[in-house]
């Protein structure tokens, strides 16, 4: 692809894998952008991400402007989705350069490239037509490209003032943080160590740091050390939630990949014994590389289905965090809210439930049970904490738009 910038030939990759190919983004994003500096990547992820979050308002542009998307071969359509949100959505993005870098990736298919041309020269010379308003689900569901399923749930959950805010807020790219690994570093070791400026994560999370500017968690040598791993601010409060001490015995059911685990080892100092139930054999060998490299001995791995997990020895304390929707982590996943569906999330529901029913019979009489999701649908939250028969000691969610973080639900539960 002659005169395209890299970040654009990667950006330009990932949507089509995405679209075409059912790929994860990230993932895609992970392989396409191997050896890229980290300004260029930095770029071509938020041009990546953000096409594909903004789907929806892009193919509604697009028949404003031209035709019915079905009606584009897929090339076409990638690189018009990806002009146009370049054009519509990014800061200093230099309009010529959008629309010629968008009409050669168009080069290949039979006047794809002159329709790319005609389109994003039309919206320059007469602007982006104009969107619904979002005063309600519907319109708000164009606007800001959220299905309309998940905007009347959210809708009647949070109400329109505070849905409206969780959309704008799901559609800005993610704040990274990283959790020093307290077993072999300190916060102001790795943070001096760094290439780039890094903040605190506040008094609650003293080993949190929240990176300022680009920069590839994985490829710097103090990942590899296990120095840290990259995790949101909200998933680092679920450790501290279940507060484990050392010696203590401690059950992480759902473990992989293995944030949550390794952190429940640094609170406690490497000292007690962690049991990390995993399902999948894959991602059990993947938490058991996660664990070696964070230094984590205190953790022994059981590969087994959490629903059947029993123990002869009941657990001081249970961290579950089984899988769910992930409607709380839409920034860093941004094709999540395209794939998840309400008949989705009334299956992951249903197992939620004999998980937790697993994981409170392995708790002892008196222990702390946390129940924890990154979601933020209340069949996956509120209402199945309500029928577990637990008691709940605390109960918190973390919103985006309000927490500037990974949307979670955190409540702390022990027997009545």
């Amino acid at each position: 692809m002659t005169g395209v910038t890299s970040a654009r030939r990667v950006a330009y990759a990932v949507v089509r894998r995405v679209f075409e190919q059912g790929a994860y983004a990230d993932r895609a994003l992970h392989g396409e952008a191997r050896g890229l500096d980290p300004r260029e990547r930095a770029l071509a992820m938020r041009i990546a991400y953000g096409t594909v979050q903004r789907r929806l308002t892009l193919d509604h542009v697009i028949e404003q402007l031209a035709r019915p998307v079905d009606e584009l071969d897929p090339s076409t359509l990638a690189a018009l989705r990806l002009g146009l949100y370049q054009l519509a959505f990014l800061d200093h993005a230099a309009a010529h350069a959008v629309v010629g870098e968008s009409v050669e990736l168009a080069k290949g298919r039979k006047g794809g490239h002159a329709l790319v041309n005609a389109v994003l020269r039309r919206a320059l010379r007469e602007g982006m037509p104009a969107l619904p308003d979002d005063d309600t689900p519907q319109g708000a569901a164009i606007a800001h490209s959220y299905p309309p399923w998940l905007v009347e749930l959210w809708w009647e959950r949070f109400g329109p003032d505070e849905t409206r805010a969780l959309l704008r807020a799901g559609n800005e790219p993610g704040e990274l943080a990283l959790r020093v690994n307290t077993l072999t570093a300190s916060p102001a070791d790795v943070a001096q160590q760094l290439d780039v400026p890094t903040s605190g994560a506040g008094e609650e999370l003293p080993e949190g740091l929240v990176v300022q500017g680009a920069f590839d968690a994985h490829a710097h040598p103090l990942y590899w050390q296990g120095a840290y791993v990259a995790q949101s601010r909200a998933a680092m409060l679920v450790a501290r939630a279940l507060d484990p001490q050392p010696g203590e015995r401690v059950l992480d059911l759902c473990a992989a990949p293995g944030g949550k685990t390794t952190h429940l080892a640094a609170l406690m100092d490497g000292r007690g014994e962690i049991v990390a139930v995993e399902r999948h054999p894959k991602r059990a060998q993947a938490l058991a590389r996660a664990c070696e490299r964070m230094r984590a001995s205190s953790v022994r791995i059981e590969t087994g289905d959490a629903r059947r997990f029993t123990t002869r020895q009941p657990f001081d304390r249970v961290l579950l965090d089984p899988p769910c929707s992930g409607l709380g982590t839409l920034q860093g996943h941004p094709d999540l809210r395209w794939r998840m569906t309400p008949e989705a999330i009334a299956q992951l529901a249903a197992a939620q439930a004999a998980i937790l029913d697993a994981a409170r019979a392995a708790l002892r009489p008196g222990g702390a049970l946390v129940y924890s999701t990154c979601t933020l649908s209340p069949s996956e939250n509120e209402a199945i904490v309500g029928a577990s028969g637990l008691q709940v000691e605390s109960e918190r969610l973390v919103l985006p738009h309000r927490d500037r973080t990974d949307g979670f639900y955190i409540a702390r539960l022990s027997s009545p």
